[in-house]
């Protein structure tokens, strides 16, 4: 089990990541990406999937056409801990 980041961590953690921030409803960070087509959206998400699988941490999303929606947290630690930055970070790395 992981430790969820507090409140200053989290703060510090969303300001070095664009396009993240903190989900209304739970202890998470979400994030919505758009891309030219439903082919690109869907290459995205099967890079992230690969990284994900690698880290047995997987992200909460939705794909509708070319636009994905991602919430990511620590299931098993209640929080957002520094496998979701970690993956967070990959995903702004792979997202043009």
């Amino acid at each position: 089990m992981s430790d969820v980041l507090d409140d200053s961590q989290l703060d510090n953690a969303l300001n070095e990541l664009d396009g993240w921030s903190r989900d209304t409803d739970r202890p998470a960070i979400v994030r919505k990406l758009q891309f030219k087509s439903f082919i690109a959206a869907w290459g995205f998400m099967t890079k992230v999937a690969i990284k994900a699988e690698k880290m047995n941490h997987h992200p909460e999303w939705s794909n509708v056409y070319n636009r994905v929606e991602i919430l990511l947290t620590t299931h098993d630690s209640g929080g957002v801990t520094e496998k979701d930055i970690k993956l967070a970070t990959f995903i702004n790395k792979n997202c043009d």
